[in-house]
């Protein structure tokens, strides 16, 4: 089995909440990651692959929002201020891993 590395997306410096520390989706064959960091230390959550219900993805004239929802009850992870083509990348690879 080929061992695949992480992906991760980071949210644009010009969008509202994102300015000083923007917020990265981190996307592997096991699970999604959301990291917001703080001035100390960030905020992890994270989704199971397997519990991976739905990807949605909202696209505004500059930036895309994405919404990762969980069949397993927990609160979906969002983003916003993501490039349309890195939202399209984050849905295909959790379709993908989904898929192996």
């Amino acid at each position: 089995m080929t061992q695949t590395s992480p992906e991760t997306f980071i949210a644009s410096r010009f969008t509202r909440g994102n300015r000083l520390f923007p917020t990265r989706i981190i996307v592997t064959p096991q699970h999604v990651v959301r990291v917001k960091p703080r001035l100390f230390g960030q905020t992890e959550e994270s989704i199971a692959m397997g519990k991976v219900a739905s990807v949605q993805i909202s696209t505004g004239v500059f930036w895309s929002e994405i919404r990762i929802d969980s069949s397993g009850g927990s609160e979906p992870i969002t983003s916003h201020g993501h490039r349309k083509a890195d939202a399209q990348r984050i849905r295909d690879l959790i379709e993908e891993y989904q898929r192996a």
